[in-house]
């Protein structure tokens, strides 16, 4: 009889013993597993506040106890700058390493593609401003979404001043070692007026400004929608990508309940000595405790190839 999502949560806590799971400190006295995972897979506050009710101090350490090394957060730059400075004592302490935060993403102006001087320097602002956040949690990388299409101009021209700007991006971040990666949204379900949204384009892109500073953010959602094929496009780019993204789709919930195959796009990506990030970049498919349950087992479950 197939495991409906209820049965399959209690039935992952029982495997989690099976593939090498321990309760560890805060999360042990819940009853919820731990395993040292392959990949550096990174979850992103609210994901667990079930558990970790106490704020976002208190989320880092269920994390690290469930065996999870890294945090995403693309709302960094928003968080005060004492909160960005207590969480990344707390992850320093812990052991964990910072994920993305967003520099600079617009879903309604074309603010890289139009050549406009309003749009460029809103753009150098914020990176100038991503710069001391960086240094503030020790991030490596930070997401760019180079706004939507500017209908008025042909694509090329467009493309050629996407590529521009970027370059000028790159003269800042360059000093710090800071990485912006670049994130294609698919068009067809959550982003239609979005400039860039397919791999081959970020690819294309990345090696037309040709800077260790600008590379490619492969959200796996976002381009099974777009294109699929999703372990061949990334052999073909792998050169320029830097950072990784998860969800299922349909839905973007956890791996696990949708049509993707985690577990061979994880043994892909982990047989290729991947060492970054992969954020979860997801919401969780059920309520409460229970939900938060099957994010962790959906992930031991993947990582265990």
């Amino acid at each position: 009889m197939p495991l409906n999502r209820r049965d399959f949560v209690a039935a992952g806590l029982a495997a989690g013993a099976a593939l090498g799971s321990v309760p560890r400190a805060s999360a042990a006295a819940q009853d919820v597993p731990h395993r040292d995972f392959r990949l550096k897979y990174a979850p992103h506050f609210g994901m667990f506040r079930n558990h970790a009710p106490g704020g976002v101090l208190d989320e880092l350490k269920f994390m690290a106890d469930v065996g999870f090394r890294a945090l995403e957060d693309n709302g960094m730059m928003r968080r005060p700058v004492e909160e960005q400075k207590a969480i990344a004592r707390e992850m320093e302490r812990l052991g964990m390493e910072m994920g993305v935060f967003v520099t600079t993403a617009s879903f309604s102006d074309p603010i890289f593609t139009s050549g406009k001087d309003e749009h460029i320097e809103k753009v150098l602002a914020d990176v100038r401003n991503a710069l001391e956040v960086a240094k503030r949690v020790n991030a490596k990388w930070t997401t760019i979404a180079p706004g939507t299409f500017d209908h008025r101009l042909p694509l090329d021209y467009q493309t050629a001043n996407a590529i521009e700007l970027l370059r000028r991006c790159c003269e800042i971040f360059e000093p710090s070692g800071l990485i912006m990666v670049l994130e294609p949204l698919n068009h067809f379900r959550d982003h239609p007026e979005m400039f860039l949204w397919q791999i081959p384009q970020a690819y294309m892109i990345c090696r037309a400004v040709d800077h260790p500073s600008c590379k490619i953010l492969f959200d796996l959602y976002h381009q099974q929608i777009s294109e699929g094929n999703i372990i061949p496009n990334i052999d073909a780019a792998w050169s320029e990508v830097a950072y990784f993204q998860t969800g299922d789709n349909p839905g973007r919930k956890e791996p696990t309940t949708g049509e993707m195959n985690y577990t061979n796009i994880f043994k892909h990506i982990h047989a290729k000595q991947f060492d970054g990030v992969i954020g979860m970049e997801h919401g969780n498919s059920l309520p409460g405790k229970e939900g938060e349950l099957a994010v962790i087992n959906a992930y031991i479950e993947c990582d265990s190839f």
